[in-house]
Formats: C-alpha cells, sequence, structure tokens
C-alpha cells in the first residue's frame, strides 16, 4: 500500500515497555504488507544467549561478538505466531518473560552490543516498506524514517496491562513487582550513555494509557497518508 512512486518507506515505533509498540507494530505490518523488525527481540536474544554460553553480563567485548553472530531464525507459524529459533532451539515463550527483559536492558546499554546489531536492524530496510519497533529506531537506526512514533502510557497502566498478559497464560505476578520493574528498566534506558529512550525530535508522541489498539493503530495510519507514505 506505498503512494505511487514512493521509494521503501520506514515507520518507526518507539517507547518505553508496555506502551503497545510490539502488537501496534505487528498490526500495521500486517495491514500494510511491510516488513516487521522487532528490535527488542534481538536484544533478549542476546542476553539470552550469554545466559546460555555463561558469557558475564559485564564482557562487553565477548557480548558483542555473541551479538554479532546470533544464530537465529525468525519463522511465522501458521496461527501468524512468530516463532523464534535460537540455536535450533525455539526460545518463543522464554524470550516473553519478564527475567530476560531484564537480561536484554543489560546488554542494551552496552555501546559494542548496539554497534554490532546496527548494521543487522538496518538491512530489513528493504521491499516495500519497513515497521520497526524498538527504543531507538528513530533516532539512531533509522534517522531519515520519514515517519517516526513514540509510543508512552503512565507506568500504572503499562503494569496492568503486563499482569493481564501474564494471567492469560496462567503466570502469576504482582502489580506492585510489576510497575517496580518498569520503573527500573526505564530508568536504566532513559539513562544508558549510548541511544537512550527518548522520543526523536520530529517524532509524533502518542500517549496510549486511555487509548484503545484499534485508535492507535488507526492515528498511525492516518498520518501516514497524510504525510504520502500510504495511499
Amino acid at each position: 500500500m506505498v503512494a505511487e512512486n514512493q521509494q521503501a518507506a520506514v515507520i518507526t515505533v518507539d517507547g518505553p515497555g508496555g506502551a503497545g509498540k510490539g502488537t501496534v507494530s505487528m498490526l500495521l505490518a500486517k495491514y500494510l504488507g511491510w516488513q516487521l523488525l522487532d528490535s527488542g527481540a534481538l536484544y533478549r536474544l542476546v542476553g539470552l544467549a550469554a545466559e546460555h554460553h555463561g558469557v558475564a553480563f559485564d564482557n562487553e567485548a565477548s557480548l558483542a561478538v555473541l551479538a554479532e553472530h546470533l544464530d537465529v531464525q525468525f519463522k511465522v507459524s501458521k496461527d501468524e505466531l512468530v516463532q523464534v529459533i535460537l540455536e535450533g532451539e525455539d526460545v518463543s515463550k522464554e524470550l516473553r518473560t519478564e527475567r530476560v527483559g531484564g537480561l536484554a536492558s543489560q546488554v542494551a546499554a552496552l555501546p559494542g552490543v548496539r554497534s554490532a546489531l546496527l548494521a543487522r536492524q538496518r538491512a530489513f530496510a528493504e521491499g516495500s516498506g519497513l515497521v520497526c519497533d524498538g527504543r531507538d529506531m528513530g533516532t539512531v537506526v533509522f534517522p531519515d524514517a520519514p515517519l517516526k512514533i513514540y509510543l508512552t502510557a503512565s507506568a500504572e497502566e503499562r503494569a496492568r496491562r503486563r499482569l493481564e498478559q501474564l494471567r492469560s497464560k496462567g503466570i502469576a505476578a504482582s502489580l506492585s513487582d510489576l510497575k517496580k520493574d518498569i520503573l527500573e528498566r526505564d530508568a536504566r534506558d532513559m539513562n544508558r550513555e549510548t541511544a537512550p529512550l527518548r522520543p526523536a525530535e520530529d517524532a509524533v508522541e502518542v500517549d496510549t494509557t486511555s487509548l484503545s489498539i484499534t485508535e492507535v493503530v488507526d492515528l498511525i495510519l492516518a498520518e501516514a497518508k497524510s504525510r504520502g507514505l500510504i495511499s
């Protein structure tokens, strides 16, 4: 649905965890028929691979090598869920746990790891278009993207959403603990020296606290259309 005579476009969707980036990005990519880049999954994979191989999380050089040579595959299953294979093992469910999210936040703070993954992320920008889900997609990875979105929501709402997700999977969790984890991760992401979490100067900021997923997607599609990215 790229507008006529329009080159491959990129829409970046950044923001803190729980703001709705993943679901919104997936629905946008599916609706537009574009590629999807889940950059957070790459950092989670580096963290998980480091744990599997016993690499210390303060060993930046070794973590960067691990990131550069990740043996990973993304497969779309029949029910349209993304299956993530790390070194031959299906880690799709483990990848989305709070524990692995914490590992990702640690490795994402390391310049060597971010540098190692940069080229891999940019290589996704091919074909008709790309929707990117992350924390520095619009500020670092695709600074020239024609449409940059920054989603946010209150910490309370993000914790509530995560609690609902976990409960739907039969996983017990505490709302107060989830909020604490979210605030700690926000602090790490926003205060790291390399590529801190922040909106790009030209990003469209959307507070999703009181919006439905459909409302957020419709808002972004309208913005993309108004800029001539889609017809």
